[in-house]
């Protein structure tokens, strides 16, 4: 028998059998088809809780504040089998709740945890992990005050990765010290929203120990999630923010919130050193080149709450520097994958057997494995290599002055002009072939074939004003009737009443969650992408440069990310208008914007399945819908 064969054989039986990596007088880990096995008892673990010292005193009190750090493990864990952790760190666990059905801790009489929210602790603990519910600093059971994405935020949570691995101090309630002899050091943090946040911010440091994350629905720069290149979303949010996640007296964290109020620079809408402290793809805490852990990204490019140019631009970042990763691209709004219909299963699956390679060191093939899930319509899936699809090009179209939209440029001096007031995006693409002041749209003749847009458009205007600046708004609109994911009511779920189990029970503690179907609507139209930009930050987003009155400037700004088919038969519309007052609370300048259409153009990365012949020009004056009723987004602390 060959000696490779010999080692084949090997490896193959060692996937059936315990690995007795420490001694243990109980059940050790075991692995079978490459996923390790319910083999320790849930309702047996060990809940415990701890208090971790940070290296911040958010809250002014002359003290370290320490982290509350509760802690859910296998009963036979400790010095002689140690076990590897999934932190869920969350700001939400006695507030808003966590999951869908906003779950929240529930304590015994010794104040440990005997609910634990979200599978994770029913799931992973009998196959040998340990899961940790951090209260974020500022929150729930931890001392301190929220930081809204800055130091106190980070450093709370790389404290507790700094103490599994022995290099933080912990403490009992009875202010014992503790030492965490049970685990490997090895952790994931895994969250939705802001936990997921917490997960991109602690990677960012580069801390040892933190092997992986999971961030779904997530923030790698809180300036995306509150500006889009100068335009501010909601005004004093941080602030806001803060006070709806801390539940002690206002009092205790007023002077810290005071203090956001007056560095968020929302009078001018720039990034400045506040929105750089919370920057975590290129900031004062946190920079992605020091990223050591694998990354598995989870958002949807219809989620207007955390903006999917959060995860696009992270993404980007971390393949440039061949961080291990992949990804996941829904369809729905603000949506954890567990409630993807039809996905509930393959998500609970891949992540097990991701956190099984990054922490147990398990075989099993995933990183081998297309890089990419991605939605392409209502419940349809595919895979693929990468995301943005790798053969997606980028496709010009160009407005012109009869109100089409085409694949050559429009003629010499031709122009087009609007007001820049405060427009809700309903009335900026209803009735598009009549003349509106306070927006122009251009649309194309009905396509020949399909073509999938994957990536990030692109908006290059050339305008001029009579004022020194002005809020310009562009989107990337379908025309035609079609079914498509309802993602204005309820993010784009439905929960059922039927019921499925993904993991082991106690009285207290089930693991059983609603079932869920996706939203589904039929509409004349769809806002495809869309992006916003303040003229005066076309050149930099930390500096103001007004644009001289009636002097031509080029503005070039991202839209936000989509992958979306524009079907055989529909129009591809581009509408240019000024603030958009379903996204911004900004009111518009009254400035009068002139766009140059002979050197203006959008461009978009598109699939082809043919290649592409001149767009069809729009000969038949198209009017398009009026006005229909598209649910305005609530972005209203809607992040958990």
């Amino acid at each position: 028998m060959s000696s490779l064969r010999t080692a084949l054989i090997a490896a193959a039986l060692t996937l059936a059998i315990p690995i007795p990596a420490q001694a243990t007088a109980g059940p050790a880990i075991t692995i079978e088809n490459g996923r390790t096995q319910p083999v320790f008892s849930y309702a047996d673990a060990v809940r415990e809780h701890v208090y971790v010292e940070s290296p911040v005193d958010s809250d002014l009190d002359g003290n370290l504040d320490k982290v509350r750090v509760d802690i859910i493990r296998p009963k036979e864990s400790g010095p002689g089998l140690k076990v590897p952790v999934v932190i869920d760190e969350s700001p939400y666990y006695d507030n808003s709740g966590r999951g869908n059905e906003s779950e929240h801790k529930a304590y015994d009489a010794a104040g440990n945890v005997t609910k634990f929210p979200l599978f994770y602790d029913n799931f992973y603990v009998p196959r040998g992990y340990a899961v940790l519910n951090v209260d974020m600093l500022g929150t729930t059971r931890s001392e301190g005050c929220p930081d809204i994405g800055g130091k106190a935020d980070v450093l709370g949570g790389k404290a507790v990765i700094d103490w599994l691995n022995g290099r933080a101090r912990a403490f009992r309630a009875d202010g014992s010290a503790v030492v965490a002899d049970w685990t490997t050091g090895k952790a994931a943090m895994i969250g939705k929203s802001y936990d997921g946040t917490l997960a991109n911010a602690v990677a960012a440091t580069g801390v040892e120990g933190l092997e992986t994350i999971v961030p779904i629905s997530a923030i790698s720069s809180w300036y995306k999630y509150q500006r889009s290149n100068g335009v501010v979303y909601n005004y004093d949010y941080a602030a806001g923010l803060a006070n709806h996640v801390d539940t002690d007296p206002e009092a205790k964290c007023q002077q810290v919130r005071d203090r956001m109020d007056a560095e968020d620079a929302d009078d001018t809408g720039d990034y400045n050193d506040f929105w750089s402290e919370r920057d975590y793809i290129g900031g004062l805490l946190g920079d992605v080149s020091k990223v050591r852990a694998s990354v598995f990204v989870v958002h949807t490019v219809n989620d207007l709450n955390v903006k999917p140019d959060n995860f696009s631009t992270w993404w980007k970042a971390l393949a440039d520097r061949s961080v291990p990763r992949k990804i996941w691209v829904g369809q729905t709004g603000h949506v954890d994958p567990f409630d993807f219909e039809g996905r509930r299963g393959l998500w609970v699956d891949t992540l097990h057997r991701w956190f099984d390679h990054w922490l147990h060191g398990v075989r099993n093939g995933i990183t081998g494995e297309p890089r990419a899930d991605v939605e392409v319509s209502p419940k349809q899936w595919i895979t693929q290599s990468d995301w943005p699809a790798p053969s997606a090009l980028k496709t010009s179209l160009y407005p012109a002055a009869d109100g089409s939209l085409g694949s050559k440029p429009a003629a010499a001096n031709s122009a087009a002009s609007f007001k820049d007031v405060a427009m809700s995006e309903t009335d900026m693409v209803a009735d598009v072939g009549t003349a509106n002041p306070g927006r122009v749209a251009f649309t194309t003749g009905e396509l020949s074939q399909d073509l999938r847009l994957s990536g990030t458009p692109t908006a290059d205007l050339r305008v001029k004003l009579d004022k020194p600046t002005s809020n310009l708004t562009a989107l990337l609109v379908d025309f035609g009737e079609d079914s498509r994911v309802d993602w204005r009511t309820n993010e784009g779920i439905t929960d059922l009443a039927e019921e499925d189990c993904h993991g082991e029970s106690t009285a207290a503690d089930d693991a059983c969650y609603r079932k869920v179907v996706t939203n589904v609507t039929t509409r004349p139209l769809e806002i495809v992408a869309r992006g916003w930009i303040d003229v005066q930050n076309r050149d930099s987003l930390s500096q103001a440069t007004p644009l001289p009155p009636g002097t031509y400037g080029t503005v070039t700004w991202l839209t936000l990310p989509q992958d979306y088919t524009f079907k055989k038969g529909h129009r591809i519309g581009l509408v240019l208008a000024g603030t958009d007052s379903t996204y911004s609370d900004e009111t518009g300048t009254g400035a009068n914007v002139t766009v140059d259409l002979s050197r203006s153009s959008v461009s978009v990365p598109l699939m082809l399945g043919t290649p592409l012949v001149d767009v069809p020009k729009d000969t038949t004056k198209f009017r398009g819908p009026g006005k229909l009723d598209l649910p305005k987004p609530d972005t209203t602390f809607r992040f958990f």
